[in-house]
């Protein structure tokens, strides 16, 4: 009897050391690392582009890009199904949005306006004051944005977990399991990074060889473009002997968004890095298909391509940290600024295939 109750004694005892050193051990373990299987795919790239820079973690195969195109279009990600990556970002408008300010749950607006996701595979940070380091963090940005979609990452992966069908493309996507909201930003960015313009009249012309690509026009506001005695714009949307990102991913003040006192109404990149110099300074856009993607500026206070030049022939907003590249073109004649505003439209290259709405199964 006695052998029996030290017996009763000790079992519970050993199921509790025994649970406590499980939990002791998994929670020492390092996170469980979302890495793609299924079929490999290679992103082909029109002319006048690089090659897209890879994460070594998150290989595109045929299954996440297909995965990360549905969940792109899918406003299930928002906390009340009604915002989409698409609201802000779609093909109709070069993908951004056409309007100054998108709008998010309940009616949101936010203070940026929506960039293009044209060429992102090729920025080195994301977000207009680059706070996030890859396209993969940059998936959880808006989710959680209170004026964006408003909601978790853990309250996008308990309703992904909810639909049987997301659940068998999960597993074919990344392997059985509990779906990660690693996995999602894993197979949006993969998609994202097939998103590319290229193969434009420009990269044909320069690029390609042929000589009867680029109309006249434009083959002269490519000179003015080009010139550092001229419009410089080299200076920032640069131009390679066997590619053109039409940016140097960095960030600069222009004098974009003052208020009546002169003062910055957006600090930029200042609010990443803290640094003085960083104030007002935003990330140089690419300029592939910018004539599809108006208004422009980060504040998309300019209208039209036209009312872009204008603002850099008159040199900007001045301001404490206003870029040192940005001097006054009101010398450009009329004509020759006709000519830059028709070199800007030949940067509009072909729409990618597989990029719009995928069809219903």
């Amino acid at each position: 009897m006695t052998s029996r109750k030290a017996l009763l004694l000790v079992v519970p005892i050993v199921v509790v050391i025994a649970v406590v050193w499980i939990y002791r051990t998994r929670k020492s373990e390092p996170p469980h690392a979302a890495l793609p299987i299924g079929t490999p795919v290679l992103i082909g790239v029109p002319l006048g582009l690089p090659p897209v820079p890879i994460p070594a973690d998150n290989p595109p195969t045929a299954e996440t890009i297909a995965l990360g195109r549905k969940l792109y279009y899918d406003p299930l990600l928002s906390v009340d199904d009604t915002v989409a990556c698409a609201t802000c970002h779609t093909p109709d408008f070069g993908f951004s949005d056409g309007k100054q300010f998108s709008e998010g749950v309940k009616g949101q607006k936010g203070g940026r306006n929506a960039p293009t996701v044209f060429n992102v595979a090729y920025y080195t940070t994301q977000f207009w004051d680059g706070r996030a380091p890859s396209l993969e963090k940059q998936a959880e940005g808006p989710v959680q944005a209170p004026v964006e979609m408003g909601q978790t990452l853990e309250g996008v992966e308990e309703k992904l977990m909810a639909d049987s069908s997301y659940r068998s493309e999960f597993e074919r996507a990344f392997g059985p399991g509990r779906i990660t909201y690693e996995m999602v930003e894993k197979a949006i960015a993969s998609f994202e990074r097939t998103i590319l313009s290229g193969n434009s009249p420009f990269d044909r012309y320069f690029y390609g060889g042929d000589e009867e690509a680029l109309s006249e026009s434009a083959q002269r506001g490519l000179a003015v473009f080009r010139d550092p005695e001229k419009g410089n714009c080299i200076a920032c949307h640069t131009i390679g002997e066997t590619y053109a990102l039409f940016t140097d991913n960095e960030f600069h003040n222009l004098g974009v968004d003052l208020d009546p006192q002169g003062e910055l109404k957006d600090l930029g990149r200042y609010e990443v890095t803290q640094n003085e110099s960083d104030k007002g300074a935003f990330k140089t856009p690419s300029l592939r298909s910018v004539a599809l993607t108006a208004p422009y500026m980060h504040d998309g206070s300019l209208k039209t391509l036209s009312d872009v030049i204008d603002f850099y022939v008159g040199g900007g907003s001045s301001n404490p940290w206003l870029d040192e590249e940005m001097k006054a073109l009101d010398f450009l004649t009329f004509p020759e600024r006709a000519d830059l505003l028709a070199f800007l439209e030949s940067l509009t290259g072909e729409m990618p295939p597989n990029v719009g709405v995928p069809e219903a199964p």
